[in-house]
């Protein structure tokens, strides 16, 4: 019996992402706990700033392997998924709720 490979639909919600992740976990055996999974997000988001100095034509490390800022965000939001499913956050809903009251804020510089 040939087993289904995850697949992600064509034009995907935020749930959408979250389940295909899941799915991915489960495929591959990623069944980690949730230090492990910020672990290796930060080390992540490292990876983001890294691209994004090379992009800004900042200093770096000329050893250093470099991937592209698109492949290192698309890292970074593997693991904001997971460790949203890790403690059944529903991203988009929590998403909405902050927006809301981010909406009601005052934003820019206050008077001083």
């Amino acid at each position: 019996m040939k087993k289904i490979r995850p697949s992600l639909k064509e034009k995907p919600c935020l749930k959408d992402f979250q389940q295909y992740i899941l799915e991915i976990e489960n495929e591959r055996g990623l069944q980690t706990d949730i230090f492990h999974y910020c672990l290796l997000m930060g080390e992540e988001v490292g990876e983001l700033f890294k691209a994004i100095r090379k992009n800004e034509n900042h200093q770096i490390d000329s050893n250093s392997k470099v991937g592209s800022i698109e492949e290192e965000l698309a890292d970074v939001f593997i693991f904001v998924c997971a460790i949203a499913n890790k403690y059944h956050i529903d991203l988009e809903e929590v998403f909405r709720k902050k927006e809301k009251i981010n909406a009601e804020r005052t934003w820019g510089k206050s008077s001083e």
